[in-house]
Formats: C-alpha cells, structure tokens, sequence
C-alpha cells in the first residue's frame, strides 16, 4: 500500500471527526458511483449515523469508506446502499430495518435498486453474514478461561469431521458470483470492486481475556476470516470484477491491540476513533481509513 495515500485519508478523516467525507480533491473519470455491502462496509455506528442514502436502521457511519471515496473521486452522483446486517439476498430483496433498537423505522430497498445502466463504479462487501460469521464470534464469548472453559469451535465440527464454518465459506461462492453477476446486467459499463474483511481477528493469536473468546477459538475464528477472504480474491477473479484486499495491510490492528492501534473494536462497546459508544467487532473510524485508502489505491487515485 501505498502510505502517502494512507496518510492522506487519515489526515482528511481526522479534519472531519463527524461531519463527514472531505471535499472532493480528486476526479478519476467516474461519474456515478454505488456502494454495496454490509455492515463493514457501511461501517456501522452508534454515534455518526448518517441517513442521507439509507434508513438510520442501516447505522451508516458519515465516514464510512464509500463515502470518503466518493468525495475523494469527486463524481457526480453517489448512491450508498450499504447497511448492516445484509447477506447477498439484500441484493434483491428489502431488508427491513426497523427493528434495531433506539433507531427509526425504515425498510432499506433491494440495494441493487441504486444500480443503472448509467452507473459506472460499483463497490460491494458482502458474505460475512451469509457464513453468520459475526454471530459465530458473539456465540464463542466465554466466561471462563482455558481450560474450564469449552472451546465454541467443536460447535462447528461436522459429521463427516469437515469444519461447518469452512462448509459455509464454500457454498456462499455461488451467491457472490451471482451479486457480481446481478451488478453487470444492471450496470455494463460498471468498474466493480470486491472489498474483503480487514483482518479484525489475527489467525495466530488470541488475548483472553481482553477478548473473552478462548484464544484457541479467536485463531479459529481469525483463520476462518482468511478463508472467506479468499473464497471473496477468487470470485471476484472469475467474476469480471477487482479484488481489494484491506486484510493484508490491516494485519497487526486486531480486536487484540491496544486504543489508537486496533482498527477492529473488540467486545466492549467503546471507543476513541471516534470517542463514545461502538459497535462491537467492528471497523472504527481508523479501519474506515484504512478501507477507503485501499479503494483508492485500487483505483489509483
């Protein structure tokens, strides 16, 4: 990666803790550029929730990575259908949103709504939830420690003695195949990228109980989170569409390191980046950064 581009968007997201993306100082050639994705990529909030292309229920942050791109590439037209909690069938389907709590009502249309025949950059994070990967970390929290303590991940041992979780990974290939296909019969002319999951999670290490999963559990849960990454590198290879990997230069950020380090919160739900309240194991404002420097790189800008 490149680190003045980095230090570029650190330094631009910092001069706007919660007002949002910078002006734009940058044009590429793109004019209409829609986001797709989960909660990674709609970098969900507490605090900062914009609800200017989504209902609140979606938790938006105002600097989430799509929005710092569009501001940075300066196009003409941004659509961010990203919220949190889509799988792949959000693509086509309304997710209704109006169940989270202290938040308005709202419906969050089929993202694949914002798409045009027009649109010519397309963004999309998605799969993390189709594996119920998120639900897998929050089911492995453990009060007690090793070796007290039983290890979650014999949960996900199968029958025929194949990981569960691995089991997932592959059969959510076909769906990400058929979100990139689905992007280019609605938007031919579309440059689309397929951004990955920073590495939230390291696979060679724990830190119970700064994070009370079982260290055994947490490289279990940080190797699962390569593997999806990988199956994401590969189908967007076959797919017709640019993998951005946000993991690589994300390694060494992980639930386990200190405030200021971390670019992933781990359970408790505070942070610094911003100060207040945070939505646990996920990107704060540092990982947004690090997501939006990489999509630009990508596209090199």
């Amino acid at each position: 990666m490149n680190p003045r581009l980095l230090l570029a968007a650190l330094l631009a997201a910092t001069a706007t803790l919660l007002a949002g993306p910078a002006p734009a100082t940058a044009h590429t050639g793109f004019h209409e550029y829609v986001a797709l994705g989960d909660s990674w990529s709609a970098d969900v909030t507490v605090l900062g929730i914009d609800h200017t292309y989504a209902p609140s229920g979606c938790a938006q942050s105002t600097w989430n990575y799509p929005k710092q791109v569009a501001a940075r590439l300066g196009v003409k037209t941004f659509r961010d259908a990203t919220c949190g909690g889509a799988t792949t069938a959000e693509m086509t389907a309304p997710q209704d949103v109006g169940h989270v709590p202290l938040l308005a009502q709202g419906v969050n249309p089929a993202q694949f709504d914002r798409l045009t025949p027009s649109t010519d950059l397309v963004t999309v994070g998605i799969g993390g939830n189709d594996i119920g990967l998120a639900a897998a970390v929050i089911g492995c929290v453990n009060p007690l420690p090793a070796p007290l303590g039983t290890p979650c991940r014999t949960r996900f041992a199968g029958a025929d003695g194949r990981d569960l979780m691995s089991r997932r990974i592959a059969e959510t290939r076909s769906r990400i195949a058929g979100v990139l296909e689905g992007i280019h019969q609605r938007s031919p002319r579309a440059t689309v990228l397929v951004v990955d999951y920073l590495a939230g999670v390291a696979a060679n290490r724990g830190c119970y109980p700064l994070v009370p999963v079982l260290d055994e559990d947490l490289t279990w849960l940080g190797a699962r989170l390569k593997e999806l990454n990988g199956m994401l590198a590969s189908a967007a290879d076959e797919g017709g569409a640019t993998f951005v990997d946000t993991y690589a230069g994300s390694v060494g950020h992980d639930v386990c390191q200190p405030e200021g380090t971390r670019w992933v919160e781990g359970l408790a739900p505070l942070s610094t980046n911003p100060p207040g309240p945070a939505i646990p194991f996920h990107p704060n404002r540092l990982g947004a950064d690090h997501q939006a420097a990489t999509v630009l790189h990508a596209l090199g800008s």
